[in-house]
């Protein structure tokens, strides 16, 4: 700790420069419109997935609004830190179909084991469940990679690769 101001004081390796966490976010993030139409679609096929299972799945009233966001929650915060990760939301993963469809999938993976995990917390309702992680991969992916793909082929110009 720092006497003079008692902030911590970090070894210059390990120091938090916000301008470094920016600059990052900005080589991962595409800021335009098309971004944002992406990101909202995206929104749109996770919270399919959570209601589509929950309402047909489990026979689940479409009105328990609370339940089905405490369900979705875990599953966009996976999702957000994989697309982050995996640079999803930049010009070159949607720059063709098979660039979209190749980089999604990993990045579904990892969102769907992000949700499980978070699901398994106290911080969420839910459990682990490997049956649930299966379906939650194959649904998602279902939903995801259509859209995904219809988005590169209208940006990349009707091309698949």
């Amino acid at each position: 700790m720092s006497i003079e101001t008692g902030t911590p004081k970090f070894p210059a390796a390990f120091s938090p420069d916000m301008s470094t966490v920016t600059a990052t976010l900005r080589k991962r993030v595409d800021r335009s419109g098309v971004t944002a139409i992406l990101a909202a679609g995206d929104v749109v096929a996770i919270a399919a997935f959570v209601l589509i299972g929950a309402v047909y799945g489990h026979g689940e009233s479409l009105t328990n609004v609370g339940r089905h966001a405490g369900t979705l929650a875990p599953f966009l915060l996976g999702w957000i830190v994989a697309a982050m990760l995996g640079s999803l939301y930049t010009t070159d993963a949607r720059r063709s179909v098979v660039r979209a469809v190749s980089w999604t999938v990993p990045a579904w993976i990892t969102a769907a084991l992000i949700g499980q995990a978070l699901r398994a917390s106290s911080l969420f309702h839910g459990s682990f469940s490997p049956v649930f992680l299966g379906i939650s991969v194959v649904a998602g992916l279902a939903l995801l990679l259509p859209w995904r793909a219809a988005v590169a082929y209208w940006l990349g110009g009707g091309t698949l690769t």
